[in-house]
């Protein structure tokens, strides 16, 4: 009698068989960590005693989540256009999105001379020309190292904030929780750093030029538009910064670059609608509402969000980099937002 005869059939092959269960139970392990990080990073920072309050915790996480695939879909979008245009068709989506939420909200525009101009100074520096400058310099670098670089925008904002605000001065509490986050950033990308083999020196300054334009329009925004008030005050800045774009784009790209590939609209949407339109109105009401260096903190979150999408939906190998890199993170915004009990 044939030993093989009584055989399982599914263990006909067991190397194979052995390899896919393998498989399966790494992708379920990996979901598992990365679901007990999602929760305590929830637990942590929403319910600690925080000097912030939970709606700006939403808001504060719904922007992190929408930003974390900016730099995938900025490689994505530059591959056929190119940065200038992808900049101006972003622009243009975020400031008709980010209008419309204006307009229905049936929200007052400022009329008076000083503000209109300071909300053309805003547009440019905050949004057009860092924009431009990732975009340009993701063209000769790694998206980790753009991401890593960008991080660099809370450690500027602080020392802008030190000297030019009266309410976001420079503490050791804070300068303790930016520290941490910035080693937590460069863990969770040191395997990628070390492999990287696109990259120039050019194109990392460009991302440290963009860093510090939107630290210092960040706070000079804080500091010169908190008596506008409603929807308005958060969508100026894109229109502005749409128009500046538009009339560079026609001298800058001859000719004016379309999309083609779907693909590349899906990025120019994405990058639009919510990269720009709705998550520029969420920033705004941060900036105002907790300050430029907490809100700022946001570019802490959406590299740990781009990670922990690529685990779960590109099947990417789990590391102790997420895992250390991303309690260090969460640790960073617990320090810096920590509220001692008072007596």
């Amino acid at each position: 009698m044939n030993r093989n005869s009584g055989r399982n059939p599914l263990r006909s092959n067991p190397p194979q068989a052995d390899r896919s269960l393998r498989q399966r139970a790494s992708k379920q392990r990996n979901i598992a960590i990365v679901r007990i990080i999602f929760r305590l990073e929830i637990v942590q920072i929403v319910w600690v005693r925080s000097k912030l309050k939970t709606k700006h915790w939403i808001v504060f996480i719904t922007l992190g989540l929408i930003w974390s695939s900016s730099f995938l879909w900025i490689k994505i979008g530059v591959q056929e256009i190119g940065p200038t245009s992808l900049v101006a068709f972003r622009l243009l989506f975020g400031a008709l999105t980010a209008g419309a939420v204006a307009l229905y909200l049936k929200s007052e525009w400022p009329t008076d001379l000083k503000t209109l101009i300071n909300f053309a100074i805003i547009g440019p520096t905050s949004l057009a020309i860092p924009i431009f400058f990732i975009a340009w310099g993701e063209q000769t670098i790694d998206s980790a190292v753009a991401s890593v670089l960008n991080a660099t925008v809370p450690l500027f904002t602080i020392i802008i904030s030190h000297f030019w605000l009266h309410d976001d001065k420079m503490t050791p509490q804070k300068v303790t929780g930016l520290l941490i986050g910035f080693a937590g950033i460069l863990i969770l990308f040191s395997k990628d750093l070390l492999d990287s083999k696109h990259s120039n020196v050019i194109g990392q300054l460009a991302v440290v030029l963009a860093s510090l334009f939107y630290a210092g329009s960040a706070v000079f925004t804080r500091k010169v538009t908190a008596h506008v008030q409603g929807m308005s005050r958060n969508a100026l800045p894109l229109i502005t910064a749409t128009f500046f774009m538009w009339i560079i784009v026609p001298i800058a790209e001859k000719p004016l670059l379309i999309p083609a590939l779907p693909i590349t609209w899906v990025a120019v949407l994405w990058l639009g609608v919510f990269g720009s339109g709705f998550a520029m109105l969420m920033f705004y009401y941060l900036l105002h509402e907790i300050g430029p260096t907490r809100t700022s903190l946001v570019t802490y979150i959406f590299p740990v969000g781009g990670v922990i999408l690529g685990v779960l939906f590109l099947g990417e190998r789990l590391s102790w980099q997420l895992i250390a890199g991303s309690a260090l993170i969460i640790a960073s915004l617990f320090v810096v937002n920590y509220k001692p009990k008072t007596s």
